[in-house]
């Protein structure tokens, strides 16, 4: 049996989230360590020794290498399985809803989830752009879907695997997907294909 690699993450955490799916569902050997990042958990010298970004997730594989940043660690995991698209323009659409995520998703879904629902701020407080952008967001993965089963085509990618993780958490940063039919469906569908279950709420 391989040794098992080492996830570092936050279990309220769609990024740390997306790790530990992707690896359960390539069947990898993984051990979760909980990082309490709201407590300075990645500030701590034994944190920066492996990130001195001082961000989760991480992985730590048998070797003793690390590696981070949230795509970058399923990517290298999923590669040569049907999670990654063997055809170099699918693959490369994949890559492109990922970089989408990091840039125009994440920063307005997720970040308006935090302030909301773990800073307890009112949404008066708030930057109106987060919400703005973020429903602009969910406005064009729902006219994709519209037209495709997933995110590039008829199957799962991480594509799909990125962006599932704050999507289905949307409603605590105040974005209501009721609107957003085709958007709950493709959930449904990511969920169930990666067997994570439906969202019940952070850990």
């Amino acid at each position: 049996m391989a040794e098992p690699l080492t996830i570092y993450g936050d279990p309220g955490s769609g990024n740390c989230l997306k790790v530990k799916w992707v690896a359960d569902h390539l069947g990898s050997p993984a051990t979760w360590r909980d990082v309490d990042v709201p407590g300075g958990g990645t500030r701590r010298p034994e944190f920066l020794a492996l990130n001195p970004a001082g961000r989760v997730p991480i992985v730590v594989f048998p070797d003793g290498a690390v590696l981070s940043e949230s795509n970058a660690i399923i990517i290298h995991l999923a590669e040569g399985s049907p999670l990654i698209p063997q055809a170099p323009f699918a693959r490369a659409r994949m890559l492109q809803w990922m970089f989408w995520e990091q840039y125009s998703h994440e920063p307005y879904i997720a970040v308006r989830r935090y302030q909301l629902h773990y800073l307890k701020r009112v949404p008066d407080e708030l930057d109106p752009k987060l919400a703005e952008r973020g429903a602009d967001a969910l406005r064009l993965m729902e006219e994709t879907l519209e037209r495709s089963a997933f995110l590039v085509g008829d199957a799962l990618t991480l594509a799909d695997v990125a962006l599932v993780a704050y999507t289905r958490m949307a409603h605590e940063g105040g974005f209501d997907l009721a609107d957003y039919s085709t958007l709950r469906s493709w959930l449904g569908r990511v969920e169930a294909g990666l067997g994570i279950g439906a969202y019940g709420g952070p850990a």
